[in-house]
């Protein structure tokens, strides 16, 4: 327990700042989501074979590349935007109609550069299955949806609702999957199409039970939701780009023999990936905390809490290495039927852990209010990673692999320095 907790002198308010509200109810969600995309691919594998999958692997690498990258920053500024009205008591309908025609519009332009660049995309990820194609600008309007309902659930303190969208869009994609599997379905389009269908399910479901009210307001201006919001963006987008960049480069530098080699280094990344899927419920309550302290001018607490962050998580980043080169390869082998060395295994957990910190000080710096930092940092750690990708080695999987390790340690350092330097700049404001 920290000290701000255990300290009866502190107020109600400030107890409760320790642990912010709604962090039990979006972690129970994030973990089942993380736990039934381990489950949905088993499934597909077990239904489809290793080689029939692969399309859905790139579907959802990329899918997950887009998707956060364009979205995340709209659920937070929406949700920063309606929890600031509710603050001072003013009705959140405007601000709400003003980032569903942002969103809208982001969703219109995605879809038609999807549409317009088809036969490129479906010729070079998806092994010309048009169906995979048409399933991904579907992804793009249903995770628009699911991102937009999130904001609008966390600025209106309806964190249930939250949990509930984020769990229930993997849970309802398991539980369809597997009646498919038990019906003996092994058409492609069946499950290619459940995938991105299931996230607008929950969304229906809250939004029909009357969960997410708004009240009339005075009229939104873009200044009220637009601040930071292209550095969000554009951090976001390299960010997510990078976390799943992996598979999308085996399958592009790949030839059609590396078809099955795509679905077992995408059965690889994920399962390297758990210690990550676990940060994210960190990552939910992080920012909120940080930029509580750092709006109090509470620099010392803030280092405090941080270096607390920084410990816990170089220990799992080293326990998750660890973990690969020990008894990664029989898990793997355990629960997709193995196909990648230890090598692999164990630079991809590496890399998991590096970006894992990277993201952790990026959160750090955006408390800080250096969106800047954190957008130019990931530009950075991306453009590395297509460089070491192309040059380091004709070894397909450890181009991959170094290109991870090195591209997050790019955005490490970057982000480090951005900390550092966002801290002094602060301290002197203070004194």
């Amino acid at each position: 327990m920290s000290q701000q907790s255990a300290d009866p002198s502190l107020s109600p308010d400030q107890k409760r700042s320790t642990i912010p509200e709604g962090t039990i109810s979006i972690g129970i969600g994030l973990l089942i989501a993380g736990v039934t995309i381990y489950i949905f691919f088993k499934i597909g594998q077990q239904a489809l074979g290793q080689e029939k999958f692969k399309p859905l692997v790139s579907l959802w690498f990329v899918m997950f590349a887009i998707a956060p990258g364009f979205f995340l920053p709209v659920e937070q500024e929406l949700s920063r935007a309606v929890a600031h009205r509710r603050a001072l008591g003013q009705g959140t309908t405007p601000v709400v109609k003003k980032v569903a025609l942002l969103c809208t519009i982001i969703v219109a332009l995605l879809v038609a550069l999807i549409l317009g660049l088809s036969p490129i995309i479906n010729e070079n990820l998806f092994e010309g299955q048009t169906i995979i194609t048409l399933s991904l600008a579907i992804a793009i309007v249903t995770y628009g949806l699911l991102y937009f309902t999130k904001g609008l659930s966390s600025g209106l303190g309806k964190f249930s609702a939250y949990g509930f969208m984020v769990g229930s869009d993997g849970a309802i994609r398991v539980v369809a999957c597997t009646a498919l599997l038990i019906a003996g379905v092994t058409q492609l389009s069946a499950y290619s199409l459940i995938i991105v269908i299931t996230p607008v399910i929950g969304v229906l479901i809250i939004v029909l039970t009357g969960q997410l009210r708004t009240e009339p307001g005075p009229p939104a201006t873009w200044s009220e939701i637009t601040e930071n919001l292209v550095w969000l963006l554009g951090g976001s987008i390299f960010a997510a780009a990078l976390v799943n960049a992996g598979p999308i480069t085996v399958d592009l530098l790949g030839d059609e023999s590396d078809v099955i080699r795509v679905t077992q280094f995408g059965n690889a990344v994920l399962l390297t990936r758990v210690p990550l899927f676990l940060f994210q419920a960190v990552q939910a309550a992080l920012l909120p905390r940080l930029t509580r302290l750092a709006a109090r001018g509470d620099l010392e607490e803030f280092k405090v809490g941080f270096r607390r962050l920084v410990q816990l998580v170089i220990s799992v980043g080293i326990v998750g290495t660890i973990g690969a080169f020990l008894v990664g390869p029989f898990f793997l082998d355990l629960v997709y039927g193995g196909g990648i060395d230890r090598r692999t295994l164990t630079l991809l957990a590496l890399a998991s852990g590096v970006y894992m910190m990277a993201l952790a000080i990026a959160q750090a710096v955006i408390a800080l209010r250096g969106h800047r930092h954190v957008a130019i940092g990931w530009l950075l750690a991306f453009a590395s990673y297509v460089v070491c990708a192309w040059t380091v080695s004709q070894d397909l999987f450890l181009r991959v692999e170094v290109a991870l390790v090195v591209s997050s340690s790019v955005a490490l350092i970057y982000f480090a320095f951005g900390l550092k330097a966002q801290l002094l700049y602060l301290a002197r404001l203070v004194s």
